[in-house]
């Protein structure tokens, strides 16, 4: 399984699925990321957190913890 984690910087990917809890969940799909949706990876900071990337237009920075609950292809 490929998570957000893996991918490298200046890549697009696409959510394959989401995985984790209720709230944790919710959260992340309220920030626009759902199933399908095209996430580019701008930058990551020197020690790995947070990641900086690119969804619907716009620009967000996710946690690492979070960013591994994102499936990826």
């Amino acid at each position: 399984m490929k998570t957000l984690r893996d991918v490298k910087v200046g890549e697009t990917t696409t959510v394959v699925k989401l995985h984790g809890e209720g709230a944790v969940k919710r959260r992340i799909m309220d920030m626009g990321i759902t199933k399908n949706t095209e996430i580019y990876v701008r930058k990551v900071a020197p020690l790995g957190d947070p990641i900086e990337v690119t969804v619907r237009n716009y620009e967000l920075s996710l946690r690492k913890a979070d960013a591994e609950m994102i499936e990826v292809q």
